[in-house]
């Protein structure tokens, strides 16, 4: 029976856990000084790179707490423990990104047909600074956005912030060369535009894992065709592949044998196969020859 790394599993989500209370600081100190800039200098899209960057200080803090709650225990009325919480917290943020998207492409049309005065030069200079806090809070994140749809989420707004920022620049140098301001909503709608589908992806990721989807990465026919090839294997049924939490694959099959094989030994190939093959640590085997009583080992 395998034993599973808690202290390699603890010491990620620590520093998962530092690198988004440094980003979500910098993040939160930023957005007050932005939100002022965008009423000041009457700039729709300074306003909706402030909406993101106000989502962003949501979603840090949720994926804060998410991460302080999913390192509770285990216990009998959640078995699995509270890593999923997480998962609902990515969930919660891709449904905020949506929300302020829309809310920019609606806002961004009406100014479209009602031009308003926009002072670009002040606008230049808030989003020049918000442009540096995101580019050093995708540096914090970045390291384990691939480890954690949570971490992941934080990321993908950061991101959204930093592109939105550069949009905004954009948007202002044009500006004080042309003097157009329906440069400014149409910039804005474009972050929203651009937002939109890359939210879809993190919601999309969020609920395959909340319905028990298998983790993309693993093809589960491929999976059940390497089982059903391992000597003394008859035939590989009930095969569920799933994941705990953000990161943690689990997978759990029902095997029938032939009469002569050894069950401990075709039990241990098939975890062997699922770790090393398939990077699925958490592994329940049950076998059963024709005609016999089950018996199962968990890894």
């Amino acid at each position: 029976m395998a034993e599973h790394d808690k202290s390699g599993h603890d010491h990620a989500t620590g520093a998962n856990a530092r690198r988004i209370t440094i980003a979500l600081v910098l993040t939160g100190t930023f957005l007050i000084a932005e939100v002022v800039g965008g009423l000041m200098f009457n700039s729709l899209a300074l306003l909706s790179d402030a909406a993101h960057m106000f989502t962003d200080v949501v979603a840090l803090s949720i994926a804060l707490v998410a991460i302080k709650i999913g390192q509770k225990p285990a216990d009998d009325r959640r078995t699995f423990g509270y890593r999923r919480f997480e998962v609902l917290a990515a969930a919660v943020n891709a449904v905020l990104l949506f929300a302020v998207a829309f809310y920019v492409l609606f806002e961004g049309v009406k100014r479209f047909f009602d031009p308003e005065p926009v002072q670009s030069v002040g606008m230049l200079i808030v989003a020049g600074a918000g442009l540096a806090i995101n580019l050093i809070s995708m540096r914090i994140l970045a390291p384990n956005k691939d480890r954690s749809l949570n971490v992941k989420g934080a990321y993908l707004e950061v991101w959204a912030d930093m592109l939105g920022s550069l949009g905004v620049i954009g948007a202002a140098v044009a500006m004080m060369l042309t003097g157009w301001t329906w440069i400014d909503p149409v910039v804005a709608i474009a972050i929203g535009f651009w937002v939109l589908p890359r939210t879809w992806v993190l919601l999309r990721n969020t609920l395959q894992i909340l319905l028990e989807g298998a983790p993309s990465r693993i093809a589960v026919s491929q999976l059940r065709a390497s089982i059903n090839q391992i000597e003394g294997v008859v035939s590989a049924h009930d095969l569920h592949v799933w994941v705990t939490g953000a990161d943690e694959p689990a997978a759990s099959v029902h095997l029938v044998l032939e009469p002569r094989a050894d069950a401990e030994k075709v039990r241990g190939l098939v975890i062997d196969l699922l770790k090393r093959g398939f990077g699925v640590n958490h592994v329940t085997v049950q076998t059963e020859a024709d005609g016999d009583d089950a018996s199962s080992l968990h890894a």
